[in-house]
């Protein structure tokens, strides 16, 4: 039997991945904040009678130490992982710092990530055929990052914040394949493009307006959504990463993969985390 860890999994496209394997047979761990979303799922998981194939851990992924506490978690209930898609994320108009001091778009967005794809590496080097999908946004050519102002304390923009957080994440996974060359754990950059999720985040009501609307008239369905997702995580891409919008493969060969910006970025965050790593 396979394990699968979901972030995000309560809502959108990681509570339809979620649906969707433990209904294959997997066993399914999704890592949410809200417990009422979690009991929806235990409950209809059980309802279907995979009610010891699904676990919901509550965890607030904004901050570093609940990283840190899932990624323990984690490892008591699977030895062994095969495949963790990193979903969560949370749109701020206003910034925000958790009580950790860090802004929170970049601690969700790509913080959550780093300490989960690394923390599990133990795990899914114990799989036959490990991945590792990050729902981010490769293939798109705005957003930077901004080396000198990682929490954004000046200028300071919602989409500016997850803007830069989908290219940390491009060289999260970049980083990630040159750090642990002859790993067997393949990693996944995608990019979903417009898909009718939940769009989870604080939005002026005419935004919020614009988004139903657009939903309703254009985006993918949530089940068509994650078609593409469910074909890369059966049959994982032979290569240590790549990166798709959709089906469509995407070329690495763009700046926002450099493997010199993603060793950079990689030290930066060690250095980021240090001190509650070992919290």
């Amino acid at each position: 039997m396979k394990n699968i860890v979901v972030s995000g999994g309560t809502d959108g496209m990681g509570r339809a991945l979620a649906r969707h394997y433990v209904n294959s047979g997997w066993r399914v761990l999704i890592i949410g904040r809200n417990p009422d979303k979690g009991a929806e799922f235990l409950a209809e998981a059980k309802q279907s009678g995979a009610a010891d194939r699904a676990i919901f851990l509550q965890a607030d992924l904004s901050l570093v130490s609940e990283q840190y506490r899932a990624v323990k978690e984690i490892a008591k209930v699977f030895p062994v992982v095969d495949a963790v898609v990193l979903g969560a994320q949370h749109f701020r108009r206003e910034r925000t710092v958790t009580a950790e001091g860090f802004e929170s778009t970049f601690a969700l967005y790509y913080l959550s990530r780093y300490v989960l794809s690394n923390g599990l590496l133990p795990q899914l080097e114990l799989a036959d055929n490990p991945v590792v999908l990050n729902i981010c946004g490769p293939g798109v050519s705005v957003g930077e990052i901004h080396w000198n102002d990682l929490q954004l304390e000046h200028g300071y923009k919602g989409l500016k914040a997850m803007m830069q957080g989908s290219r940390a994440n491009d060289l999260l996974g970049v980083g990630m394949a040159k750090a642990h060359k002859g790993s067997k754990v393949r990693h996944v950059l995608y990019n979903p493009v417009f898909v009718a999720t939940s769009f989870s985040g604080e939005y002026k009501k005419p935004v919020r307006l614009l988004v139903d609307l657009a939903k309703r008239l254009g985006a993918t369905s949530v089940e068509k959504g994650i078609e593409p997702i469910i074909e890369l995580l059966d049959d994982p891409p032979a290569k240590a990463i790549s990166a798709y919008k959709k089906r469509k493969e995407i070329s690495l060969s763009h700046k926002s993969f450099s493997e010199t910006d993603a060793a950079r970025l990689r030290e930066v965050t060690k250095a980021i985390l240090t001190p509650h790593s070992t919290t």
